[in-house]
């Protein structure tokens, strides 16, 4: 962010150096924007400062979420899928119920 505040007195410098007067109307609207451009580092500074504040914020409620969700649902983040846990038989059975949502025609399958 440093670079824009530089900037800002690189041009400030340069206007002081080319003697830019300050009575004239174009020598006020050039340190009127480069004012501007100041306020505007200034402030773009502040919220970026902000911004970072707010993103370690959110990463603390982050951590801490994942705390919670580990304690409520006893979730291990190493915790994975075992195959042998799930009976992958059971949706090859249908009944012949017709209402029921795994019914199928044995005609209709051709």
């Amino acid at each position: 962010m440093d670079y824009l505040f530089q900037k800002v007195s690189y041009l400030q410098g340069l206007a002081d150096g080319l003697g830019v007067d300050e009575n004239t109307n174009e020598g006020k609207l050039i340190t009127h924007i480069i004012d501007v451009l100041g306020e505007f580092a200034e402030v773009l500074d502040e919220v970026m400062e902000d911004q970072r504040d707010l993103e370690e914020y959110v990463n603390f409620i982050d951590e801490d979420l994942a705390d919670v969700e580990e304690e409520i649902y006893d979730i291990d983040e190493y915790d994975e899928f075992d195959e042998d846990d799930f009976d992958f038989d059971f949706y090859d059975d249908c009944c012949d119920d017709e209402d029921c949502g795994c019914y199928i025609d044995e005609d209709e399958e051709d």
